[in-house]
């Protein structure tokens, strides 16, 4: 069964183009169309979509408004679609902060230069999002907040995947570094983990979130404001300090090295062969090199598998390795990598992440 969206747009020819894109690939049929967020929530009651592609910008009502009241009345998986501007940025997160699951660049060319690789990455955003089951914008509370994978046997939230392994757990050694990467549904994610932390947080904490170099500074303002633990973007140089949260900037590479005894951070702008800018597999294998057994590392939701090389890495030098559960991700695509490599000592439920690592730490 095809995979039904509706576009929200306020311009005529970028529904149109939406549409052509979306409708050359046989898994997805445009089953509406909507000029601003009123028309959206009434679209959404009567057509029930399996995901929304949203504006930002539209009269009558903005898709920022749309997205809170469609998640409110009718949860449905919601792709917002943003400029690369500062002011883009805060909207943008505004939209995941009201419910919205992931967000691409308005301009098709700031996806891919290349037309056929943008079009192919924006069919796939759709289908992945649509795997989001529909929930109310209240948490579930009746799953364990934990799962612990006994030998031999799946986690209930990926029962349809093959048995893994357990990790064997880790109580005793000492944690020097918190390392965190995520990609698609890790903004929200990211803020449910990092304000449940303490300000007199012991040790630094490095975070990989896949996003535009113009999104990052937002990001870490916005988290700043709302953490008790201080959150930067990083910049080159920058010595890792207890309590203080560094976000790697979109667009380019965070390498964390020691010198003297003192971790610091190395940005630099690409290494050849790497996907994503900022990669966490990057991030993390330089850690391996520096705290290579002293490191909690946890992997939230988001697409593909980076992270799973570096947090391979870290778990062969006998650092911690964390994973969020299916159940809580926007796409259990990185979490389910490091499960199913069997080296994720635990298999958590978002809500319950923060706590846990206060308590580890």
């Amino acid at each position: 069964m095809a995979i039904r969206v509706l576009i929200v747009d306020d311009s005529g020819f970028f529904r149109r183009r939406v549409k052509e894109i979306l409708e050359s690939d046989p898994l997805l049929e445009v089953v509406g169309l909507a000029e601003n967020g009123e028309q959206a929530i009434e679209q959404v009651k009567k057509l029930k979509p399996n995901v929304v592609t949203m504006d930002i910008e539209m009269p009558v009502m903005d898709g920022i408004t749309a997205t809170r009241k469609i998640m409110q009345q009718c949860p449905t998986p919601i792709i917002m679609f943003s400029s690369l501007t500062t002011d883009g940025a805060k909207a943008t997160l505004d939209a995941l902060d009201a419910g919205a699951v992931d967000f691409l660049p308005k301009r098709f060319e700031d996806i891919s230069k290349d037309k056929e690789e943008a079009r192919k990455l924006l069919c796939q955003s759709v289908k992945d999002v649509s795997k989001k089951p529909r929930q109310s914008a209240k948490p579930a509370t009746a799953r364990p907040a934990t799962q612990t994978i006994a030998p031999g046997k799946k986690p209930e939230a990926v029962a349809d995947r093959a048995p893994v392994k357990k990790a064997r757990e880790n109580t005793t050694t000492k944690i020097n570094l918190l390392a965190i990467g995520t990609s698609t549904g890790g903004p929200v994610a990211l803020q449910k983990v990092l304000v449940e932390l303490p300000q007199n947080f012991p040790v630094p904490i490095v975070l990989v979130q896949h996003m535009p170099g113009s999104f990052t500074g937002a990001f870490a303002e916005r988290l700043n404001q709302q953490c008790k633990i201080e959150v930067k973007e990083a910049v080159n140089g920058d010595k890792l300090q207890p309590g203080v949260a560094y976000l790697a900037p979109g667009g380019k590479q965070m390498v964390v090295e020691k010198t003297a005894g003192q971790l610091t951070l190395k940005v630099i702008e690409d290494m050849p062969g790497q996907t994503y800018k900022p990669s966490v597999d990057v991030t993390f294998n330089s850690i391996n090199k520096v705290v290579p057994s002293n490191t909690l590392a946890v992997i939230l939701t988001g697409m593909g598998s980076d992270g799973c090389i570096g947090s391979t890495a870290l778990h062969k030098s006998g650092s911690i390795i964390w994973a969020q559960d299916e159940a809580s991700c926007v796409v259990y695509g990185m979490p389910a990598a490091v499960v199913e490599a069997g080296i994720s000592e635990k298999v958590m439920d978002i809500n319950s992440i923060g706590s846990s690592i206060t308590r580890r730490v």
